[in-house]
C-alpha cells in the first residue's frame, strides 16, 4: 500500500510531468487532435489548468467540486497558469490529513486520500493525451502510470463505461505493453493513437 507520504509525492510529481509538457508546447501545436475526441491541445490544457487543478483544490480541502461548472480561461502563459494553481494545490495536500473523511458520489464517506489517488489518475493520463498529440510520449514518469492503472482497476466498475458514461469501453492491451499504453486502455483510449497524417497513424 502507498504511503501518506508517498502518496503526496505522487501527486507532485504528476503536477510536476504535466506542467513540463505543456510548457514544452509551442503556440503552433494548440489547435492539435489529441487522444480525447472532443479536445484539441488547447481545450485540453484549458481543461487540466482552468477546471482540473480548480477542482482539485477544491477537493483537497475536503469540500464538492462543481464539475458542472465551465472552466476557467486560459491566459496566454499556459504553463505559468497551471505552475501557479499547482503550487497552491501541494501547499494544500502537504497540509492534509489523508484519513480525513469526506463524500464520495452517490452517498457515503472516504478517506481524503482517495481524491489524491483521483488526481494522480487524472493528470497522468491526461499528460499521456498532451504527449501523444505533441510529440513528447518518451520519459513520461512509468510510476505515475503504475500507481493510477492499480488504483484504478480496484474503483472502475464496469456500470461507469458506456454511452453517457465518464469512461468508454475499456480497448483491450496486451500483458505486456508499456505501462502508458496499458492506462490508455483501460480508460478507453487506443493505446497506438498517432495524429492523422503521421508515420505511425499510416502503420498497418
Amino acid at each position: 500500500m502507498t504511503s501518506d507520504i508517498d502518496t503526496v509525492v505522487l501527486v507532485e510529481r504528476a503536477l510536476d510531468q504535466t506542467a513540463a509538457i505543456i510548457a514544452a508546447i509551442p503556440g503552433g501545436q494548440a489547435g492539435l487532435a489529441t487522444p480525447c475526441p472532443d479536445w484539441d491541445v488547447q481545450a485540453l490544457v484549458r481543461h487540466l489548468a482552468g477546471q482540473d487543478l480548480r477542482n482539485f483544490l477544491v477537493a483537497a480541502r475536503g469540500a464538492t467540486a462543481d464539475w458542472q461548472a465551465p472552466a476557467d480561461g486560459l491566459g496566454e502563459d499556459w504553463a505559468a497558469q497551471f505552475g501557479d494553481r499547482a503550487a497552491q494545490l501541494m501547499a494544500v495536500w502537504r497540509a492534509a490529513d489523508l484519513d480525513e473523511q469526506v463524500a464520495v458520489p452517490g452517498g457515503g464517506r472516504a478517506a481524503l486520500r482517495s481524491r489524491a489517488d483521483q488526481q494522480i489518475i487524472e493528470l497522468a493520463v491526461h499528460g499521456w493525451d498532451l504527449a501523444m498529440a505533441t510529440g513528447q510520449q518518451a520519459g513520461l514518469d512509468p510510476a505515475l502510470a503504475d500507481h493510477a492503472l492499480s488504483w484504478a482497476r480496484q474503483m472502475l466498475r464496469p456500470e461507469h463505461r458506456g454511452p453517457d458514461r465518464a469512461f468508454g469501453p475499456e480497448v483491450p492491451v496486451r500483458p505486456d505493453a508499456p505501462i502508458y499504453q496499458r492506462l490508455a486502455g483501460w480508460f478507453g483510449r487506443d493505446p497506438e493513437w498517432a495524429p492523422a497524417g503521421s508515420a505511425a497513424d499510416h502503420r498497418s
